[in-house]
């Protein structure tokens, strides 16, 4: 079925009668994103939440140069969005781009208001989500503090294998904050 994979991920973190779980995955749509499309691009407002049911995604911005500038990857059983924009009814300043031929189930911020209601420890499940992911982004900021780029490097690569395996050097290379050529330097070392 194609919400298995979600309702896995929710029942790792709260417990849904099996009422509840169909309730659940009825305020999610699948949706296919084609390989190099854009799921939203900068200056769009973000009117979805998505988890990644097969295929990686990349979140990045444009500097003024046209540098690109990786902020993280979602790969299959991961969530994204733009939070600033779902959440303010902004428009982005991020562009999230399928790497590959991807399937993903969405909810609109009407429908994860509506879910709330009809589901109370649903509130429960995202708030949990929330916290994880602030401390993954925490952990991040610290390791790009304190470890170097090849330390960095190493890191990215033994705890995404799957993800750093269908990566350009490019794309790497601007998520860990380096330049092309340094990468290249680092693998060369490694």
């Amino acid at each position: 079925m194609i919400y298995d994979l979600l309702l896995a991920h929710i029942n790792n973190i709260v417990r849904l009668t099996k009422t509840e779980q169909e309730q659940f995955c009825s305020y999610f749509q699948p949706k296919s994103i084609a390989k190099k499309a854009y799921l939203l691009q900068q200056g769009e407002i973000c009117k979805f939440e998505g988890f990644v049911l097969d295929g990686c995604f990349r979140t990045f911005t444009l500097d003024k140069k046209g540098n690109e500038n990786t902020l993280f990857f979602a790969a299959k059983d991961w969530w994204l969005m733009d939070i600033d924009s779902f959440m303010n009814n902004k428009p982005s300043e991020l562009n999230i781009q399928a790497l590959e031929d991807s399937e993903l189930l969405i909810i609109s911020q009407t429908d994860k208001e509506k879910l709330y209601e009809a589901i109370p420890s649903a509130e429960k499940l995202f708030r949990i989500m929330f916290q994880k992911s602030v401390v993954a982004w925490q952990r991040r900021l610290v390791r790009n503090q304190s470890l170097t780029a090849k330390e960095r490097y190493l890191h990215f690569t033994s705890k995404y294998p799957e993800i750093a395996s269908k990566l350009t050097d490019r794309q790497t290379s601007s998520y860990l904050g380096i330049t092309h050529e340094f990468l290249s330097k680092i693998k060369k070392e490694s």
